[in-house]
């Protein structure tokens, strides 16, 4: 299914042209997942809110694995998890707890990603969290909130916890959990979540030499890229090279 051969019959023409491009855009960020290796199996999620007033939302198809999403297959629910499309496939509810909570909350939440990536849960499982220790931690601190782990995502009572965590950022540590990205495009959404993983993975290998032997970036410097990135983190700029990838390592998410 990955090159897009076996997939399902193509939605495209039957949905608006809208509709059609959120598909497109959701199935690539879940391949570009796959491609760095942030995946887990079938596990975790990325969601996208459909465009008009229906509060209608895309989400994988459980049980696929994330490198053989396509638009045709994501799967359009409410914002209480029920589907609301006819299609074969079927979600995991408490995957969307996470997500509808955000979306809910956030008009610019049009797209919505969570991982558990090794070093993504290394980092929230450790006591300071992100600490600045990279070029890649300071441009994501500003925008990264903290939640507390309440256990596996099924009670809906945690999403207005998560939700007054969240505040108005756009990235966050799920404690001893994993990560979460928001933004209002696919490319913000794709390149919040890069420099978060990147910044976790990068702090990893760092406090493998003990942390009494890290340096930490100095304060002024720490002031300096926070004021440089409070313009944005350039995720419309690097979208496109990312979809013309996977064209040519991974195709087919465009069905």
């Amino acid at each position: 299914m990955a090159d897009g051969s076996t997939g399902p019959v193509s939605l495209k023409g039957q949905v608006s042209a809208e509709e059609w491009q959120a598909r497109v855009d959701l199935a690539a960020l879940y391949r570009l997942v796959a491609l760095h290796g942030w995946d887990d199996l079938i596990y975790t999620h990325i969601s996208a809110r459909v465009p008009g007033p229906e509060h209608h939302f895309l989400i994988n198809p459980y049980g696929m694995l994330f490198e053989e999403i396509t638009a045709s297959s994501l799967v359009k629910v409410d914002l209480n998890g029920a589907v609301v499309q006819e299609t074969p496939y079927f979600i995991n509810p408490a995957g969307f707890t996470i997500h509808s909570a955000v979306h809910a909350a956030r008009e610019d939440a049009r797209f919505v990603m969570h991982l558990h990536s090794d070093q993504g849960v290394a980092v929230a499982s450790q006591r300071e969290g992100l600490l600045p220790l990279s070029q890649h931690a300071l441009v994501v601190q500003p925008f990264l909130a903290y939640h507390d782990y309440e256990g596996i995502a099924l009670n809906l009572d945690e999403r207005e916890r998560i939700v007054a965590d969240l505040g108005d950022k756009h990235l966050m540590l799920l404690r001893n959990h994993g990560t979460l990205s928001v933004g209002a495009s696919p490319g913000d959404c794709w390149i919040g979540m890069y420099f978060l993983e990147k910044a976790c993975g990068q702090q990893v290998m760092a406090l493998s030499a003990g942390r009494e032997n890290v340096l930490f970036a100095p304060e002024s410097a720490q002031q300096e890229v926070r004021a440089t990135v409070s313009r944005g983190m350039g995720g419309g700029l690097v979208w496109p090279g990312c979809l013309r990838k996977l064209d040519r390592v991974l195709p087919g998410y465009d069905a």
